[in-house]
């Protein structure tokens, strides 16, 4: 299999891919959820196209992602690339050594962005808008349950609910590809591309991974992409699931993400 070299083409070949699962989050509460290639690229078209149409998105928008590692972030992550917007890891999904490749720098210096996404609606969270200003961030909830179909509480004023919202667009993301050498996620000063998120890896990413949700966004980030690149799957637990031998033999995993 020739080297991907894009999200892209990352997307191609998830969505052309056998039915066989890509990612399985494991969450609190037995959570679990299959998704196959097809089926992640399609939750990725209709986020990118949310991204777009609703958003106001284009080749540079800004989105922070200020949520855990959770099957969302990752169908968020790759449709916010594919739209050619950047990736901004903050202090909230950058813990421990918030290791990537050839960084181990601190997260970003609170720079303005364009998009917000959390799963926490706390009071403080930043002021929203979406008329004017363009200072003003466009909060965006997304609802920490699996499968949730809409925010479950009281949705702040000027706020978008993904799962209630998501669901209404495109199946097909038909729009020019974002360049390929764009930089994709901004951390600790730094910037990383696609190239960057494979490269730089001292284990291989092919077979079945298990990929421990305790770990910073920045570190499971590039292991996806690594792994999906090699026609592998990712299994993401969530640090409430203990991962037992019974869960490791019954997913078939082969190799582990090192804590």
């Amino acid at each position: 299999m020739a080297p991907l070299k894009s999200v892209a083409e990352l997307c191609e070949s998830l969505r052309s891919a056998s039915g066989a699962p890509r990612l399985i989050w494991y969450g609190p509460g037995s959570e679990r959820v299959e998704l196959s290639g097809r089926v992640l690229e399609n939750w990725v078209a209709k986020t990118s196209n949310m991204l777009v149409e609703e958003l106001d998105a284009v080749a540079g928008t800004v989105v922070a992602v200020g949520m855990p590692p959770h099957w969302k972030s990752l169908v968020w992550a790759l449709a916010s690339w594919r739209v050619g917007a950047v990736t901004v890891l903050r202090d909230e999904t950058v813990r421990n050594d918030g290791t990537a490749p050839g960084d181990r720098t601190a997260p970003d210096d609170g720079a303005p962005v364009d998009v917000r996404l959390t799963m926490d609606a706390a009071p403080g969270a930043p002021r929203v808008g979406r008329e004017g200003d363009r200072e003003d961030e466009l909060l965006v909830l997304v609802a920490p349950g699996a499968l949730d179909m809409r925010w479950p509480g009281t949705l702040p004023s000027g706020a978008v609910d993904y799962a209630a919202t998501v669901r209404a667009f495109g199946d097909v993301y038909l729009e020019d590809p974002a360049d390929s050498g764009a930089e994709l996620i901004r951390a600790g000063g730094k910037s990383f591309t696609f190239s960057d998120l494979l490269d730089g890896a001292d284990q291989p990413a092919e077979g079945i991974w298990l990929v421990p949700a305790s770990l910073p966004l920045l570190t499971v980030l590039p292991a996806a992409v690594r792994i999906w690149a090699a026609g592998g799957t990712v299994v993401l637990v969530h640090p409430e699931v203990e991962a037992t031998d019974r869960l490791m033999e019954g997913e078939r995993v082969t190799a582990r993400l090192a804590v």
